[in-house]
């Protein structure tokens, strides 16, 4: 997703940045589920996940460390960073057994728009105020399609998880609708979205629109189904794998022609 920002806007980045990407999701998935108590519904990988938290544990300081040296590695970029391990924290920071933390639980809304957020951050405005600050109507376009595609896919997730969410106390703005209201929420983003994929037609070939619009049309064609079948096989590889789909789909329109 990095190297496909980097692709359309013709950036070059350090190396550095994929390795502070890479160890920064390692860091964060591992320190969520390590905090991640028993409970929501009874699963492989949420039973692997609860009696491998040593690995989890492990993983997470592997992945801090890595981050750290990132951070030095590109100190001159530190409040874009600093900004990153923010909204990333964010969503996790409610796990956490403490007052102070555990108060955020009651923050509405927060927990899709923080995880959303940090992706999009990530792997989209991140890359390109590291090589200049000064957004280009392009690279605006752009950072709001992927943030309102992902919000649309994290819409999914927390509509999966609203029994484990309301019973754990934390509040989002899912949890509060109704499904007809979540159904709003979902294709309001999913909108704006495509919208702003034909928008990208004013700066980019039709080539590499498509292969944009491609992920986006295929989660409105599972978003029915997908809040019926809650497999993990589904969640976790087709629906987080269609945030990375388009990346392929523009190396191929950018080079196969």
């Amino acid at each position: 997703m990095v190297y496909q920002t980097t692709l359309l806007f013709e950036l070059d980045l350090p190396p550095a940045l994929y390795l502070f990407v890479a160890s920064g999701t390692l860091c964060s998935y591992n320190f969520h589920w390590y905090l991640t108590p028993p409970g929501g519904t009874v699963s492989t990988k949420n039973y692997w996940s609860l009696h491998n938290k040593p690995l989890h544990l492990l993983l997470f300081f592997i992945g801090l460390a890595l981050n750290c040296l990132c951070c030095f590695l590109l100190l001159q970029h530190w409040p874009w960073l600093l900004v990153s391990a923010f909204f990333t924290f964010l969503y996790s920071a409610p796990k956490i057994p403490h007052p102070v933390f555990q108060s955020l639980q009651k923050i509405a809304v927060g927990k899709t728009v923080f995880l959303a957020f940090a992706w999009m951050h990530v792997t989209t405005l991140l890359p390109m105020v590291m090589i200049n600050e000064n957004f280009t109507n392009a690279q605006i376009i752009f950072a709001l399609n992927r943030f309102f595609f992902i919000y649309a896919i994290c819409v999914l997730f927390d509509f999966r998880d609203r029994q484990q969410d309301n019973q754990a106390g934390i509040r989002s703005l899912i949890t509060q609708l109704p499904e007809q209201g979540v159904d709003r929420i979902f294709w309001g983003s999913l909108l704006v979205s495509i919208a702003s994929t034909f928008l990208l037609l004013n700066y980019f070939t039709t080539q590499v629109v498509l292969a944009l619009l491609v992920p986006i049309m295929l989660l409105a064609l599972l978003y029915s189904s997908s809040k019926k079948n809650f497999s993990h096989l589904r969640y976790y590889f087709v629906l987080d794998g269609l945030m990375m789909l388009s990346a392929p789909l523009v190396v191929l329109a950018k080079f196969a022609r």
